[in-house]
């Protein structure tokens, strides 16, 4: 009854006219900038963190609440008109979305993704206002070393998992937790990393790292990479569902939901996982298999509620452990740190009614999403037809003009072009971004309850070992680490003898597709997917 009684004072202070009108804006600008090429939630909330600079902290989070939904929503816009999705998670979405838009059925594929996103992100947002509360009570009663080991493993899991080797997801890790040491110790007050240079004595802003890394390395890389071919935009009418569709998508909204928000509330989880394990229990509970690969609309329907509860999923370890699980909750983060709010067991105490306010208005903001967007499909689609260059160009801009407007600084242009430029060689080496991003976040955190939990045991290394779930979370630890070496040893040592079919190894075209856009991605598993316009799932351009 707690739960609900705060719940229904956020949507007090939610729903006041100013605030109401922000989540309006929030939702608009999200979809606008989302749906673009090459953009995904994450560049979206970056490049738009500095405009909510000037709202005090409970408006500004109402408004990333509906950049939040919004910008979740304009990516499967992409991938179902471009075939071009806008991070990793919307690749199983364009696989049948692509095919149902190219059959004359992109209004349909619309609907089913805006109405699933909808379905799944207010049962997903139900779930994160029971679940959180629970995870604070747990989490309080944590001793530093516990929340150092569960620190470790997040990084750990989420860092071993992404990119296309666990070495460059290591090395962006040992990046991120080098730029989180620059500026003084808080303890000894010993410069670190600052060159002489007194500007860098408070350390980096993370929104100008955020915004650096995010929206102007990815900015360059697709400018890098852009085609000179004009974009294939298929049209869209109104979208629209009929009665078959709607008995052919309601069970799959509710498979979806129920694969994507465990995963998204766990380290490491993210979307990919369970978008790809909705689509292929679909195509296995389907009584139109044959629609598979041609325009299913259960393999649309499916896929985007797991998105859209997998992202409901990620603010869970985000505001109850301050624990982000993926990029996009990575920069929310870093908007909570700029005011000065640090997320946590006791966020809930301390800043309560803005917590309440911000879940709140992620039912507020999923609402509007369709409300607004359904009608805005065509105009949506035509702003696809932007010129590209115009476009990166653009982004470039508002993002110099964001990061300035963080300290009114020159030199923050100067960090800006430098970690632009160390996020462009990282997309062009395959090294992931999140990792870097968690690294800068994280670092001086776990720094931190380190020192703590030396303290308490006198320097004594064994203290890290002192409570039984810190002993716990170590063994998980060294699993995640040893296990790929086990498998290895494994299947070297295992029969050759196979009892598949010979074309088997090859996979299924669904499963290649995945595979392919992911691992083409690897270096954006993170992040917005490259910016190849007309770019089929197997990355080979024919589509």
């Amino acid at each position: 009854m707690d739960v609900f009684s705060s719940l229904m004072d956020g949507f007090a202070t939610a729903l006041t006219p100013m605030n109401f009108l922000y989540a309006v804006i929030g939702v608009v600008l999200g979809t606008a900038v989302g749906v673009l090429p090459g953009i995904g939630p994450a560049m979206s909330i970056a490049l738009l963190l500095p405009v909510t600079y000037a709202l005090e902290p409970t408006s500004a989070f109402i408004m990333f609440a509906g950049i939040y939904y919004g910008g979740m929503y304009g990516g499967s816009t992409t991938s179902i008109l471009l075939n071009t999705p806008g991070e990793s998670s919307s690749v199983v979405t364009a696989i049948e979305g692509n095919k149902m838009a190219k059959a004359g059925r992109a209004a349909q594929a619309l609907a089913t993704a805006a109405i699933g996103s909808f379905v799944a992100g207010t049962i997903g947002t139900a779930l994160l206002a029971v679940c959180a509360p629970i995870v604070v009570t747990f989490a309080v009663s944590l001793g530093s070393p516990s929340y150092f080991a569960i620190m470790v493993l997040a990084l750990l899991a989420v860092t071993a998992v992404l990119g296309s080797s666990r070495l460059r997801g290591f090395a962006s890790l040992g990046l991120g937790l080098a730029i989180g040491l620059v500026g003084l110790d808080s303890v000894t007050g010993q410069a670190r990393l600052t060159f002489g240079q007194p500007l860098l004595a408070d350390g980096l802003d993370i929104v100008v790292v955020a915004v650096a890394i995010f929206a102007v390395g990815e900015a360059l890389w697709v400018a890098a990479h852009l085609r000179r071919t004009p974009l294939n935009i298929i049209p869209v009418g109104q979208p629209w569902m009929g009665k078959q569709d709607w008995k052919r998508s309601w069970k799959p909204w509710l498979r979806g939901t129920a694969f994507g928000f465990p995963f998204g509330a766990l380290p490491a989880g993210g979307a990919e996982i369970p978008t790809f394990l909705s689509y292929v229990t679909e195509k296995r509970l389907s009584k139109h298999p044959e629609e598979f690969g041609k325009g299913a609309i259960e393999g649309v329907a499916g896929p985007e509620a797991a998105n859209n509860a997998a992202a409901a999923g990620t603010l869970t370890p985000m505001l109850a452990l301050g624990l982000p699980t993926n990029a996009t909750a990575a920069v929310m983060l870093a908007a909570f740190t700029s005011y000065g709010i640090q997320p946590g067991p006791q966020l809930f105490e301390s800043q309560g009614p803005l917590v309440w306010a911000l879940i709140a208005s992620l039912f507020i903001g999923n609402f509007l999403l369709l409300v607004i967007n359904l009608p805005l499909a065509p105009l949506w689609a035509r702003l696809l037809q932007l010129p590209r260059p115009y476009l990166y160009a653009g982004i470039l801009f508002f993002a110099t003009l964001g990061a300035y407007s963080v300290n009114l600084q020159a030199f923050d242009l100067v960090i800006l072009l430098v970690l632009g430029a160390l996020g462009f060689m990282m997309r062009r080496f395959g090294l992931p971004v999140l990792p870097l991003i968690l690294g800068v976040i994280l670092g001086p955190r776990i720094e931190g309850q380190l020192r703590k939990t030396l303290k308490l045991s006198a320097g004594d290394p064994s203290g890290l070992f002192s409570e039984p779930i810190a002993v716990v979370i170590y063994i998980i630890v060294a699993i995640i680490l040893v296990w790929p070496l086990l498998l290895k040893l494994w299947r070297r040592n295992r029969p050759v003898t196979s009892f598949l079919p010979a074309n088997a190894s090859r996979g299924s075209e669904p499963t290649d597709v995945t595979r392919g856009s992911v691992s083409h991605g690897s270096h954006r598993a993170d992040g917005p997917a490259d910016g190849d316009v007309g770019r089929d799932g197997d990355g080979d351009g024919d589509g």
